[in-house]
């Protein structure tokens, strides 16, 4: 019974494309949804909790636009699903007591779909909702995550969450939710353009496929309609065509600012990772790339932070301080005595690893409980104290080396969370290399240190500091 107007202008029945019946077929109660443009997914989602509201008693459904005009335009697509529905319907049980620009309010059944702007401080605020659906979150203005926050914590227990945009940057609040789903327990949907049956241009003149087009072919089935349709949009968007037409679930989301390291290094080698690698995000416990072998000596780097759940992350990277494989990776929230004990367990996993951590601010507390647990195999800086000093004198030196390394054997980095960490390491205005707004890089810095001391410590014993693959 649900109307639309179609791209060109006509009214036709609400039908499933690609996209929405794959996303219907995965949904759950938390859903993040990263899309190409103009899949249908907004249209779908307002749908799908429309008919909840109508068909459910005390229903309160929110739908949260990116700005006012966005907010209006997505009550008119909720409001003509109410409209072209039957008139004994309208005139029935869906009979409106209040209409307004942005609300829809059912006496009959307490039910109600309201649609407000993130740029609202305000907005949800006080209400006890039973459908969220967050739009376009990566261009959500003010303190988008405040803004969030406040809208998930007026949800309901058995609420339905749905967070969708297109990509916006590698950084900021829905980049980081993103990363974040498997900790968070949101299911992830990906929508590549191609699902999109409207994307395809005529062949005739194609010519000759690249090794890439050819690889996309191979790899997701494509036509050569779908490829002349992606020539003419690297042709129209240039350098934003990834992130407008999403491809992966990588390489759409564009730095902001000159990636330190080499993004393509790195866009292939998040790709040629196994989608297992991707699924271990957000356990605690160590994540093992390569287990420890008899004789092999092992160097871990460590980031330490203040512990909270929102912060930043307490790092500990192994390495292997023969080769330069990245071993292991552990990070997670945890208070400095927790996070000593669990670099302990690592390190003697690892045959009692070099351990090196960062010394400044919280790492200072966590190098005296490490102390104090006796472990006994503390890296010392040349003044005599245990631990790695960062600052403006060191912190080049350190990003240099591993931006060298990666460059030279970018294979030897197994964590897709270190990758994306280094995908959103920018050179600032400035000049100085650090995480973009928004972004953590507690991999990065702790990776950082573990190749440096490797290297230091090899170079004592007039060893390369390139290693190879076992």
């Amino acid at each position: 019974m649900l109307r639309i107007r179609d791209k060109s202008g006509r009214l036709v029945r609400l039908r499933a494309n690609r996209a929405q019946r794959e996303y219907s077929a995965r949904a759950r109660r938390r859903n993040i949804v990263l899309k190409a443009r103009q899949m249908g997914m907004t249209t779908w989602i307002a749908a799908r909790f429309f008919l909840a509201t109508i068909t459910r008693r005390g229903t309160l459904t929110v739908l949260v636009a990116h700005d006012q005009q966005a907010a209006e335009e997505l009550f008119r697509i909720v409001r003509r699903f109410w409209e072209n529905l039957p008139r004994w319907l309208r005139t029935g049980v869906l009979r409106t007591s209040h209409a307004n620009v942005r609300q829809l309010v059912f006496p009959e059944l307490d039910s109600e779909y309201r649609v407000e702007s993130a740029a609202d401080p305000e907005a949800g605020r006080g209400l006890t909702i039973q459908n969220l659906h967050a739009s376009e979150v990566a261009r959500w203005p003010r303190d988008p995550a405040a803004t969030l926050a406040s809208l998930r914590a007026a949800v309901a227990p058995d609420g339905e969450v749905v967070l969708e945009s297109t990509p916006n940057g590698s950084e900021g609040c829905f980049y980081r939710e993103w990363h974040a789903a498997e900790e968070t327990g949101f299911v992830r949907h990906f929508l590549p353009w191609w699902w999109a049956d409207e994307y395809r241009r005529d062949a005739v003149a194609l010519g000759e496929l690249s090794t890439e087009e050819c690889e996309l072919i191979a790899k997701h089935g494509l036509t050569r309609e779908q490829i002349a349709f992606r020539r003419e949009l690297r042709a129209n968007f240039r350098g934003l065509a990834r992130q407008e037409y999403a491809e992966d679930a990588e390489s759409c989301f564009l730095a902001s600012g000159e990636c330190y390291f080499e993004r393509e290094l790195i866009d292939a080698r998040l790709r040629a990772l196994s989608p297992r690698s991707h699924e271990w995000e957000g356990k605690p416990a160590p994540w093992i790339f390569a287990p420890p072998r008899e004789g092999r000596e092992y160097v871990i780097g460590v980031d330490a932070a203040e512990g909270g759940v929102d912060g930043d992350y307490c790092v500990a990277e192994v390495a292997d301080r023969g080769t330069g494989l990245q071993c292991a990776e552990l990070r997670g929230h945890f208070a400095p005595l927790e996070f000593a004990r669990r670099i302990i367990a690592l390190a003697e996993k690892y045959n009692g690893a070099l351990v090196a951590v960062e010394r400044n601010a919280i790492g200072s507390t966590v190098i005296a409980h490490l102390e104090r647990e006796r472990y006994g195999n503390m890296f010392s800086w040349s003044d005599g104290k245990s631990g790695y000093p960062t600052h403006p004198g060191t912190r080049p030196a350190l990003v240099d080396h591993l931006a060298a390394c990666f460059a030279h054997e970018p294979e030897m980095v197994s964590s897709p969370v270190l990758l994306r960490e280094m995908r959103s390491f920018v050179r600032g205005r400035n000049g100085t290399p650090a995480a973009a707004p928004g972004a953590h890089d507690d991999c990065v810095l702790a990776w950082a240190i573990a190749l440096k001391v490797r290297e230091e410590s090899r170079g004592q014993r007039g060893k390369p500091a390139f290693g190879t693959l076992p």
